[in-house]
């Protein structure tokens, strides 16, 4: 299934996410290019989150997965001078939760300031790491549904003051093998 007729905004970002557990899927199993189980996975979860039979992963899960992770920068996995960022920033309407939280070094967290966490890590030649999309795509969908623009058609986006940017979600993946799950990993290496 290539891109599929997306009308609502709860169906964009629901494609985001069914892609984010294809591309999670391929890297676990050390794929190079995804395969015929990797695109199931996307279809089974794309149609099961639109009809409401599938749930995004839960923040408790992400929190322990945080626990065993390095405490580093989580855009550049640096250790120094660490500071709270903002995945969805506070300025423009990102919750002030835990949820929306992460470890960033001061150099990343003033160069990423209030500019979108994909913009930004794209405009420098960068495709997020797994995790912490997968972070910031289930804060986004929690706004989204808090404000009640999941049912929403798409051309309201245009004219919706998201505190993300909309437009640059990722409507396909890398290959496999150009992904990260984290940005360090569990032993402090690459």
């Amino acid at each position: 299934m290539g891109l599929p007729k997306i009308t609502t905004i709860g169906e964009r970002l629901y494609w985001t996410y069914a892609n984010l557990a294809m591309a999670h899927a391929a890297l676990e199993d050390g794929a190079s290019e995804y395969g015929k189980p990797h695109f199931g996975i996307r279809a089974r979860l794309y149609a099961g989150l639109r009809r409401g039979e599938m749930t995004l992963g839960s923040y408790a899960d992400d929190e322990r997965v945080k626990m065993v992770l390095p405490t580093a920068c989580c855009y550049c996995g640096s250790r120094n001078n660490l500071s709270v960022d903002h995945l969805l920033p506070k300025r423009l309407g990102g919750p002030d939760s835990g949820d929306n939280m992460v470890w960033a070094c001061r150099s990343c967290n003033s160069s990423k300031g209030d500019t979108d966490l994909v913009e930004w890590m794209l405009a420098s030649g960068r495709f997020p790491p797994l995790l912490l999309l997968r972070r910031y795509l289930e804060v986004a969908i929690e706004w989204c549904r808090r404000g009640g623009l999941m049912d929403k058609p798409m051309d309201l986006a245009e004219q919706t003051n998201f505190p993300f940017a909309f437009v640059c979600l990722p409507k396909g993946f890398p290959p496999p093998r150009e992904l990260r799950l984290w940005i360090v990993g569990l032993n402090g290496g690459e």
